[in-house]
C-alpha cells in the first residue's frame, strides 16, 4: 500500500514538473531550479500536511493547505497530460521547440489557474437546485407529487462554512419539501469539532419527515456521535431502520441503511443491513431507500426497493476524476434503472470533500418529485 501511494504521488508531481519545467522548454537555468524546488517542496508538504490534518492532531490549518495542494496538483496533472498530447500535435504540424513546449507549458498554467478560480467559486457557492421527476408505479395517488429534497455530502471540515450551511438550510426550506433526506457524509471530524457548521441542519423543515443515514466519512470519525446528534436536533436516523409516511390515505416506506464501509469500521451494531431495515415492511407498499453509496443498489434491488437515493460520488468533483469513480460505482450522477423495479438517483452532493474545488461537477440540492403511475 505504501509503495502504491508513493508511486501515485510521484507520478502526480512528475508529469506536470516535466511538462512545465523540463521537456523541450529550454527555460533559463534559474527558472528550472526554482520550478524544480517548488515542485519538490510541495511534494513533501502534501503528505506532511495531510498527515497532520487527518492523524492524531487533526490540525485544520494543515488540512486547508494539504487539501488545496492536492486539488491544484490534480488539475495540473490532468491538463499536463492533455498538454503532452497537444505537444505531439504541434510537433506533427511542424512547430519546433522551444516554442512548442513553452506554448504548451504556458497554456497548461493559464488553464489551471482559470479552472481553479472558477472551481473554488463553484465549491463555495450555495448549490443549484436540481429538479427530477421519478415515477413509482406502486405509489398511491394520494402521494403523487410528493417532494423529496435530498442533501448529501456536506462534508463540514477545516474551512468554516457555517454561513454556507445557513444558506443551504434556507434554500431547502424555500422549496417547501414534504421529505428532507440527508444521505450521509455530514462532516469530516467529530461532532464536538464540526457542530457549529452542522447546527443549521436543525432549522430545515419538512411536512412529513426529515431522515438521515450515515456515509463512509462518519465511519472515519464518529458515526454514533453523528447519529445521536441528528436525533437530538429532530431528524429521524434510519440506522438500518424504516418509517412509514402517509398522505391522502396512501403510504410510503422510508428506509435507510448504514454505509457500505460501516461493518469494516468495527463499531458494534453498525453495518449495512437491508434485512433489518425492511423488517415488518408491508410488501405491497412502495419503498424509498437511503443508502450513501450507489453500489448499494444491488442490495436495494434484491430487497424490492422502488427508489434508492445515494450520494458519495460528488459527480467526480474535479474532472476527470469522474472516470476513476466510475470504476468503483455503477453510476456517477443522475437517474438510472436497476432490474425491473428499482431506480437509483445519484446526487453530485451539496458540498465538497478535501480540495475546495468543483470542476465540471456542480453541487446540487435535489428535488425529487414522486409521481404515481
Amino acid at each position: 500500500m505504501t509503495t502504491t501511494l508513493v508511486s501515485v504521488l510521484l507520478v502526480l508531481f512528475a508529469v506536470p514538473w516535466w511538462t512545465l519545467v523540463m521537456s523541450g522548454t529550454q527555460w533559463p537555468a534559474l527558472v528550472v531550479a526554482l520550478g524544480t524546488a517548488g515542485f519538490a517542496i510541495t511534494l513533501v508538504a502534501l503528505p506532511v500536511t495531510l498527515a497532520l490534518s487527518h492523524g492524531r492532531h487533526q490540525l485544520d490549518w494543515a488540512g486547508m493547505i494539504g487539501d488545496s495542494i492536492l486539488g491544484i496538483v490534480w488539475v495540473l496533472f490532468s491538463w499536463s497530460v492533455i498538454g503532452t498530447i497537444a505537444r505531439l500535435v504541434l510537433a506533427f504540424v511542424g512547430v519546433a521547440d522551444p516554442v512548442r513546449s513553452r506554448s504548451v507549458a504556458i497554456a497548461v498554467v493559464l488553464v489551471t489557474v482559470v479552472l481553479l478560480i472558477w472551481g473554488n467559486r463553484e465549491a463555495m457557492r450555495i448549490p443549484r437546485v436540481k429538479q427530477v421527476e421519478v415515477t413509482l408505479p406502486r405509489l398511491g395517488q394520494g402521494l403523487d407529487g410528493t417532494r423529496v429534497v435530498a442533501v448529501t455530502d456536506t462534508h463540514f471540515g477545516p474551512i468554516d462554512r457555517t454561513k454556507w450551511s445557513l444558506g443551504v438550510a434556507a434554500a431547502v426550506n424555500e422549496l417547501r419539501p414534504d421529505i428532507v433526506a440527508h444521505v450521509g457524509d455530514i462532516a469530516d471530524g467529530p461532532v464536538a469539532k464540526r457542530r457549529g457548521q452542522a447546527v443549521p441542519l436543525a432549522t430545515m423543515d419538512a411536512g412529513l419527515a426529515k431522515v438521515y443515514v450515515t456515509g463512509n466519512h462518519e465511519y472515519l470519525g464518529e458515526a454514533q456521535g453523528w447519529l445521536d446528534y441528528m436525533d437530538s436536533i429532530g431528524w429521524k436516523t434510519l440506522h438500518n431502520d424504516h418509517i412509514v409516511v402517509e398522505r391522502g390515505g396512501d403510504r410510503l416506506v422510508l428506509a435507510g441503511v448504514d454505509d457500505a464501509t460501516a461493518k469494516s469500521a468495527g463499531l458494534s451494531g453498525h453495518g449495512a443491513n437491508f434485512e433489518d431495515a425492511m423488517t415488518g415492511v408491508d410488501p405491497e407498499l412502495p419503498v424509498l431507500m437511503l443508502a450513501h453509496q450507489p453500489k448499494q443498489v444491488a442490495e436495494s434491488a434484491a430487497a424490492g426497493v422502488d427508489l434508492q437515493i445515494a450520494g458519495h460520488t460528488h459527480g467526480g468533483q474535479i474532472w476527470p476524476f469522474n472516470f476513476l469513480v466510475r470504476l468503483d460505482q455503477p453510476t456517477v450522477h443522475g437517474l438510472s434503472r436497476h432490474g425491473d423495479r428499482t431506480q437509483l438517483y445519484t446526487s453530485r452532493g451539496s458540498g465538497f470533500w478535501g480540495p475546495p474545488f468543483r470542476i465540471f461537477a456542480p453541487s446540487e440540492i435535489t428535488v425529487i418529485t414522486l409521481r404515481s403511475a
